[in-house]
């Protein structure tokens, strides 16, 4: 009896001091701590009691091993356990509560003292809504798995949503600390501004009150229009047509016009003109051309598939809406040009009636009326290009970052044809030459936009803000109003100062933010034409959005 005794003795203490070094769930659960162990080994004195309690730690031991050492050291976790195991810790004796509260106390407080948010544990989610971790699941092959993509995807659309009510109930917005509407009256009466000044930091004002409100699209198949999703817009020189690419539901594209001149407030009304010509082949770049007047065609890059080879189209704009009294459609043209990347139109007079295709590691230039060519070699695939008006000049954007410019006066194997060498960090994706041809802005896909001063070569500004990692996104930049605009990649908006690249304004999808919905923008001085008033057209989806100055 004596050594049955003493033998549960020793078990008890065997028992205890493996307690002590690798602590169990214990009666409270993840969050009862040694104390609760050293309570428990006080009165596990039968060898019965003990042993069953080793025999359990002992089988549970493998399937607890990696969470219980995430959670027995981590203190935050401790003080945020779920209602349940609180109430099962609340049930024990006020004597085991009173020391193991003591015993908690200085790591529970050096982590969570002056800490709002919950420390990241590997493989874990914490939920600030729910106040719990959840483990990441790996892979996609689960049936709605947590992975940290959902996780940042339902980050971000709670921000959009929040963005977009605090828009809807900040009805002015103010662009610049200490400029309001009338702050900006008293100095420009005091003499404090200049009227160039004044006239700029006013269209920063109106821009930054601009106000959401959608357009009414008719057309002449409005079942289309309910399943037909925008993938780009493109507005003319005179900003009262709108150029549109959809993604029909079917497969394939499908290109309309869009004409602007109903669009007048309060009532946003416009008309969408098609045709009947669809393409399963991707639109990789658009612009308008000018090749019986201003604006009469369209020129599209169509990536080639299986065996039909890659071209350029020139689309004529009559095919779907006539601009002009009397006018003929005019005719389909098409050129066979493999793998273009980008297009740009010329109205240089040296280069008259001339369009550029930026290929893989090649330029060509082509003359529409005579068919011929000029073909510079380049060291990388080239993905943005535009012709500077008053001089000679092709400006070209590379995968390589290079931006170059190209003498259209030199022949095709001629040196010294590269006029200007720029150089970004990544991947250029828009090339936009200033009115007075001294700069060029230029975009990448880091989302870095930088204003280049051709004269030195130097950079002599950068916009800061912009979001982008691989897609191909438009630059615009609009010198009247003072303004830069673009997209980034996470859909949001972006409004800069041309004149300091302050950004005055950051607007939020309407949409749930998406890789495939990105919005397609653009903005004018005039929208719908000569009278038409400043404003950003936003195409996300099927729905056409306009932000009108008030």
């Amino acid at each position: 009896m004596g050594w049955a005794a003493g033998e549960g003795r020793r078990k008890g203490r065997g028992a205890a001091e493996h307690v002590e070094r690798r602590p169990g769930r214990g009666v409270g659960g993840w969050g009862a701590g040694p104390a609760n162990y050293r309570a428990r080994a006080s009165w596990a004195g039968t060898a019965g009691l003990v042993s069953s309690g080793a025999e359990m730690h002992k089988n549970n031991r493998q399937n607890r091993r990696r969470v219980r050492r995430g959670h027995q050291q981590n203190p935050w976790f401790r003080q945020h356990v779920s209602d349940e195991r609180c109430n099962t810790v609340a049930q024990q004796s006020p004597q085991d509560s009173g020391r193991a509260d003591d015993d908690e106390a200085p790591s529970t407080s050096s982590g969570t003292a002056g800490s709002s948010s919950a420390p990241d544990l590997p493989g874990y989610y914490f939920d600030p809504e729910k106040k719990r971790y959840f483990r990441l699941l790996p892979g996609h092959n689960n049936c709605n798995p947590l992975t940290k993509e959902s996780i940042r995807h339902k980050e971000m659309e709670s921000k959009r949503l929040q963005l977009l009510e605090e828009e809807d109930k900040q009805k002015k917005k103010i662009a610049r600390m200490g400029f309001n509407a009338s702050s900006l009256l008293q100095k420009n009466k005091l003499g404090f501004l200049n009227a160039t000044s004044y006239c700029r930091l006013a269209h920063e004002l109106r821009v930054s009150c601009m106000q959401r409100k959608k357009v009414q699209i008719q057309s002449s198949d409005p079942s289309a229009l309910a399943s037909d999703r925008f993938n780009l817009i493109l507005a003319d020189t005179n900003s009262d047509r709108l150029f549109t690419v959809n993604d029909v539901k079917v497969g394939g594209s499908k290109y309309g016009i869009i004409s602007l001149r109903g669009l007048k407030t309060p009532s946003l009304k416009v008309h969408m003109h098609e045709n009947l010509y669809f393409t399963n082949r991707k639109v990789n770049s658009v612009c308008w051309a000018s090749l019986n007047h201003l604006d009469s065609h369209i020129l599209l890059c169509l990536m080639g598939i299986a065996e039909t080879p890659g071209c350029a189209t020139l689309l004529p704009a009559s095919l779907f809406v006539s601009s002009h009294p009397g006018e003929r459609p005019g005719m389909l043209c098409s050129f066979r040009i493999p793998g273009a990347w980008s297009c740009a139109w010329s109205l240089n007079i040296q280069a008259n009636n001339c369009f550029s295709t930026g290929l893989s590691r090649r330029v060509l230039v082509t003359n529409v009326v005579t068919g011929h060519r000029q073909s510079f070699g380049t060291s990388s695939d080239v993905l943005a290009q535009q012709f500077a008006l008053m001089a000679p000049l092709l400006f070209n954007g590379c995968r390589s970052g290079e931006i170059f410019a190209i003498d259209l006066r030199c022949r095709n194997q001629g040196k010294g044809w590269k006029a200007t060498r720029l150089f970004h960090d990544s991947a250029v994706t828009s090339v936009q030459i200033l009115q007075e041809e001294q700069n060029l802005m230029a975009s990448d896909m880091a989302g870095t936009i930088k204003l280049w001063d051709l004269r030195t070569t130097k950079c002599i500004r950068q916009y800061e803000g912009h979001v982008n990692e691989y897609a191909y996104l438009p630059l615009h930049v609009h010198e009247e109003e003072g303004i830069v605009v673009a997209v980034g990649q996470d859909c949001y908006t972006r409004i800069w100062s041309f004149h300091d690249a302050c950004l005055l304004r950051t607007i939020p999808s309407p949409h749930p933010t998406s890789k495939s919905d990105i919005p397609s923008v653009a903005f004018s001085s005039r929208l719908g034409g000569f009278r038409g008033a400043p404003g950003l057209l936003m195409a996300v989806q099927q729905d056409l959005y306009c932000f009108s100055y008030n």
